[in-house]
């Protein structure tokens, strides 16, 4: 902020000393040329009335320029020229209105645009001293009539400039006395600190700020290269392992399948060997109860024999133990 202000000091300074500067030059110009100031073939002339009205008003500052080639002003043309104005010689500035003559002997018939009436005495190539350039600024004549004089000359030219040198003087001494005093290393700020050290560590390692910058510059492009491959080679990794993936599901998958095949067609199998046993087993009852059955009927029968023979010998022994 300090250091702003004090550029913005410096500009305004510099301002206003050129601004003193011209218009010193101004006038003593003025001084030394019946009163016209000349700045490289410029004249400021200051207004004195109202006969150009509205054109250009008391107390305006017009710029005219020079004329090299009287020759070259016309009608409508707004000249200023030398003339007599209640039996002195005075400064007027007026339109042209007609052109008389040729050469050196040119004459123009003026006339102010406030006023109804031509100028009673015609104007002479000789007395012309510029034309006007279109270019005004309002108000600011005024201002010229004031810095002409001694007590405006003064304050507004001598007494600045006065003080600009007075302050320049003070800023040399004040700039010697720092150059002179030595630099406390408590006074550093830190980042002026770290700056110094940054340097010297570079210059102890025979490179340059430049060097440094363009090789961490490179550094860092490199590591963008090998981010940009790494992220490659990842990508290419992501899509086999997908892919990989994808095929171990499918493998995964299909072998569920068979599995769920397998296990149903074991079910199926199951199922018609039990049947199988069952009806094995079934005959097997069968065909051992009907042995059963008939061993039981060959013993009865037998049995059944046996008992009839024995009741057919009863008989007859009590036969025989009769006859006997």
């Amino acid at each position: 902020m300090k250091k702003a202000l004090k550029t913005v000091v410096n500009i305004l300074v510099w301002i206003v000393l050129i601004f003193a500067l011209l218009i010193t030059i101004v006038v003593f110009s003025s001084g030394n040329n019946n009163g016209v100031a000349n700045l490289f073939g410029y004249i400021p002339m200051t207004v004195e009335s109202d006969s150009m009205k509205p054109t250009f008003v008391k107390d305006d500052l017009i710029i005219c320029k020079e004329v090299d080639d009287m020759n070259s002003l016309k009608e409508n043309d707004v000249i200023t020229f030398w003339t007599v104005i209640n039996g002195k010689r005075a400064k007027n500035t007026h339109r042209i209105v007609s052109v008389n003559g040729e050469g050196s002997s040119r004459s123009f018939i003026t006339r102010g645009d406030n006023n109804a009436i031509d100028d009673t005495t015609p104007v002479s190539a000789s007395d012309v001293i510029g034309k006007w350039t279109n270019k005004k600024i309002g108000g600011f004549g005024k201002i010229m009539s004031f810095l002409r004089t001694k007590k405006g000359f003064f304050i507004c030219i001598v007494i600045p400039m006065a003080l600009f040198f007075l302050f320049e003087l003070y800023k040399f001494i004040v700039v010697l006395v720092e150059a002179k005093r030595p630099e406390p290393v408590e006074q550093l700020d830190e980042e002026e600190i770290k700056r110094r050290a940054i340097e010297e560590y570079l210059a102890s390692k025979g490179e340059s700020a430049e060097n440094a910058a363009a090789k961490a510059s490179e550094a860092v492009g490199k590591t963008a290269e090998k981010t940009e491959d790494t992220a490659e080679k990842a990508a290419e990794n992501f899509e086999e392992a997908k892919k990989e993936a994808f095929e171990k599901f499918e493998a995964v998958k299909q072998e569920a399948e068979r599995v769920e095949k397998n296990a149903a067609d074991d079910a199926n199998n199951t199922e018609e060997k039990a049947a199988e046993n069952a009806e094995t087993v079934a005959e097997a009852v069968e065909e051992k109860a009907a042995e059963n059955v008939v061993e039981k009927v060959e013993d009865t029968a037998e049995v059944t024999a046996k008992a009839d023979e024995e009741n057919n010998l009863k008989p007859n022994a009590e036969i025989v133990e009769k006859a006997i």
